[in-house]
């Protein structure tokens, strides 16, 4: 009874274990089922979403899409939608995801957007002057949207050393375009072949060469042949999607490289024209170092400094090679130099260099006052918003000739004129009664001692004007002051200054005022003086002064030599590489090619 009585538990064991393994052998089964329907995709833990690195997106929501059809009888339909939706959601996610890891894992340089130094720009819009931000660059000229980089280019435009080049890669892309369309046609294997042959030969040669003098002797046959297979796969019937496509690609991808070189160009002008030359600062530290060696420093004859009976020239400057020119040419052509003085009015940084420079060098019998405007300013700061130096202020004025009219019919006018610092005149020279500012862009080529004899009535300032740009055609600029709108407006580079007069007008006080009404911040120096100065202006005789040698490039030499004043007005001043060449020899030979700091710091190359 023992024995029977141990046996029935015995059974009910192995019934048990036989039972667990059968259900081990049947879940083995279903595991792998279940693996290759699919259904390990439908579940996963919380907050991971597998990543398919193979499997587009598209292939992946028809795979559930062919699940669920399997499994529809036995779920309800509102869940089979859910778990639908969830499904290509979950396939979004992980596109997102995966593309915001790229963007975290791989470092993308930053775009740099070129753009040309800003220029003190106004355009006029069908009778109504407009801001150069205003205009559409597209519509104009290359001059209106860039200003004198345009003729600087068009003046030195060199030929093309890659222009060979260039159409090998214009056939190449041309060649790609067709030749998928071309490849899928069996009637079409050799013109394929042809395609393919001259393909792998341009891009074997372009690999090798960037200009033409790089390229193999016989290249030119090898262009003909391949103009010769684009000619032929241009004759057969092909998809013109894809053609449409790849020549729509290399127009935008050519439109856009000519944008950007234009703008590139364009800012590299602008920097180059508004940089200190290297041999130019060389110069001015030299000069700075070898004043605090020197003791000579008592040389100034100061009782002619405020001499009212004398001919006083001021001159706004931090170049000292260009003050210089101005100064000599001038003591050049004078008929009686001992009654000549000279102000420069610099900056602190350049006031050591000028001074040790003036010192140094003599003018005939003309004496030169150099003056720190930096420490004029903090007498005058409670009356001005000045800090430093200013010098005249050069922009342009654009003009459009009608709504209709061509661009190429538009006229640009360049115009400089007087900046904050020459309003502080008055309060420097006190004791003075007349004086005649020069810019420091200038070469006198006659004697100037007749402008001392003007006898000017009424007005403050002698100037030439310029009659094609009026103050009517900038009153959108000017505020709600009144003016004369048919005034024209005037030039800087030689003015004669009554200051006498100014002192009773009270010009300083009027511009200052001016300057915070006017509805354009930035261009507040140029149209608060051109409202100063309305119906003030003792009109000079246009031969006293000749501008515009520092951009254009077509004033007749008869022109040059009877003017008394050259203005070298605009960006390409001559002092730079940029300069006009044929206007810059009647710069040069007032420079002194025999003095030891030009040669050393290699200002005379």
């Amino acid at each position: 009874m023992k024995g029977g009585g141990g046996a029935g538990p015995a059974k009910r064991r192995w019934r048990g274990l036989a039972f667990g393994v059968l259900f081990l052998v049947i879940l083995s089964m279903l595991v792998p089922l279940g693996f290759l329907l699919g259904l390990h995709n439908g579940f996963h833990s919380s907050g991971f979403l597998p990543l398919q690195r193979n499997s587009p997106s598209g292939d992946r929501t028809r795979h559930v899409d062919n699940i669920v059809r399997k499994l529809g009888p036995t779920l309800p339909k509102d869940i089979l939608k859910r778990f639908v939706h969830e499904a290509k959601n979950e396939t979004r996610g992980t596109n997102a995801t995966h593309k915001s890891q790229q963007k975290k894992g791989v470092p993308i340089p930053p775009q740099v957007l070129l753009q040309p130094l800003s220029n003190k720009t106004i355009s006029k819009y069908s009778g109504k002057a407009v801001m150069k931000g205003d205009v559409d660059g597209s519509a104009g000229l290359c001059e209106l949207k860039y200003g004198s980089y345009c003729i600087w280019r068009d003046e030195n435009r060199e030929d093309m050393k890659d222009s060979t080049v260039k159409k090998l890669k214009d056939q190449l892309f041309v060649a790609r375009a067709y030749f998928p369309s071309v490849a899928k046609m069996p009637a079409q294997n050799k013109l394929s072949r042809e395609l393919k042959q001259n393909i792998q030969e341009l891009e074997r040669v372009l690999s090798e060469s960037t200009t033409d003098a790089d390229l193999p002797p016989r290249i030119q046959k090898k262009s003909e042949r391949m103009e010769a297979a684009i000619a032929s796969a241009k004759s057969v019937t092909v998809d013109c999607n894809n053609v449409d496509k790849k020549l729509r690609q290399i127009f935008d991808l050519t439109e856009d490289e000519a944008n950007f070189h234009m703008k590139q160009s364009a800012f590299l002008y602008q920097l180059a024209v508004q940089t200190m030359p290297k041999s130019h600062h060389c110069l001015s530290m030299r000069l700075t170092v070898e004043f605090f060696r020197d003791d000579l420093f008592d040389k100034e004859l100061t009782e002619k400094f405020s001499d009212p009976t004398l001919q006083h020239y001021v001159i706004f400057s931090s170049n000292v090679i260009a003050s210089s020119v101005v100064i000599n040419s001038t003591v050049m052509h004078a008929k009686e130099s001992m009654n000549q003085v000279f102000h420069v009015l610099t900056d602190g940084q350049n006031y050591y260099a000028m001074k040790y420079w003036f010192l140094k060098n003599t003018f005939k019998d003309a004496v030169v006052q150099v003056l720190n405007i930096e420490q004029l300013i903090l007498d005058y700061s409670d009356k001005t918003t000045l800090s430093h130096l200013n010098s005249p202020q050069e922009f342009r004025v654009s003009f459009h000739n009608g709504d209709n009219a061509p661009a190429m019919h538009n006229r640009t006018q360049y115009i400089s004129i007087f900046s904050h610092s020459h309003y502080l005149l008055p309060n420097v020279f006190k004791n003075l009664e007349k004086v005649v500012v020069l810019d420091d862009d200038v070469v006198v080529q006659q004697d100037l001692s007749t402008l001392w004899k003007l006898n000017m009535g009424q007005k403050a300032m002698g100037a030439v004007q310029i009659c094609s740009v009026r103050l009517g055609q900038l009153k959108n600029y000017l505020g709600e002051s009144n003016f004369n709108k048919t005034s024209c407006s005037w030039m800087s580079g030689l003015n004669v200054i009554d200051l006498v007069r100014w002192r009773e007008l009270g010009i300083s006080e009027t511009y200052w005022k001016l300057v915070k009404k006017v509805s354009v911040k930035e261009e507040s120096s140029v149209l608060a003086s051109m409202l100063t100065f309305q119906d003030l202006i003792y009109s000079l005789d246009s031969e006293w002064i000749i501008s515009g040698l520092g951009h254009d490039y077509g004033i007749s030499i008869q022109s040059i030599k009877k003017a008394a004043v050259l203005h070298y007005n605009g960006n390409m001043k001559p002092w730079l590489e940029l300069g006009i060449r044929k206007y810059k020899v009647y710069w040069k030979k007032f420079l002194n090619r025999e003095n030891q700091f030009l040669n050393e710091c290699n200002v005379n190359p």
